[in-house]
């Protein structure tokens, strides 16, 4: 590349997301495929991965966002695939609305357990989450044997619906297919994309999305500053 840079200018440190979310607005113009929440969620996709393909994958069950925003607004436990996820969903987002986020992946029991049952440790979480938790909300960004598992359990009976699952697993062995399970499942409330595309970056910042709806909500009616 030759030739003078132009760069963006940015006033404060602040705008920057501000300015992404202007940018992203004005090369995807209205009539968008998605409106209000849903296209704030996958505005914050695209700007989280700089990936415009994601609006044409991205698909919501039809009571994703309102059972996901009850379960926000309920201070709900969210319980996570891996740390990276964990880390994702920042505490200054869900301190106020009460809600903590979990991730067992290093939780002794589940090293051992997936050592013993010759698994993977994605895998014995769910297990262990469906015995010590009821979460409302799952997020799962980098494990097709963690979205399979959650599946299945739900479908044994042996886990409670939860509120709302965020399935974007990455990769090439059953991500695609995983995220195929959950969306054919017709009960479990969902945030999915279809294809390998995913991770656990992109599984959080639906979360934060829908957080910052809500922190909105809250601050309007007084109950934070």
């Amino acid at each position: 590349m030759s030739g003078k840079v132009e760069l963006i200018t940015v006033a404060k440190p602040g705008d920057i997301e501000k300015k992404s979310f202007e940018i992203i607005d004005s090369e995807v113009p209205k009539p968008r495929k998605f409106d209000g929440i849903e296209w704030q969620i996958a505005r914050r996709m695209v700007h989280t991965t700089a990936d415009f393909d994601l609006i044409d994958l991205v698909r919501f069950h039809p009571e994703a966002i309102s059972s996901g925003l009850e379960a926000l607004r309920a201070g709900c436990t969210i319980v996570t695939d891996t740390e990276m996820a964990r880390c994702g969903i920042p505490v200054r987002r869900m301190n106020p609305l009460g809600c903590t986020v979990r991730c067992l992946m290093n939780d002794p029991e589940v090293i051992a357990a997936a050592k013993k049952n010759e698994t993977t440790r994605a895998h014995a979480a769910l297990e262990l989450a469906a015995n010590i938790l009821k979460p409302a909300v799952h997020v799962i960004g980098n494990a097709p044997t963690a979205l399979i598992r959650l599946v299945k359990l739900i479908e044994e009976g042996r886990m409670s619906t939860p509120a709302l699952v965020v399935g974007m697993p990455v990769g090439f062995v059953n991500a695609a297919e995983s995220k195929a399970m959950l969306m054919n499942c017709g009960n479990i409330p969902y945030i999915s994309i279809e294809g390998r595309k995913g991770g656990s970056a992109l599984a959080a910042c639906v979360i934060n999305a829908l957080a910052e709806v809500v922190l909105a909500e809250k601050a309007v009616s007084g109950e934070i500053s």
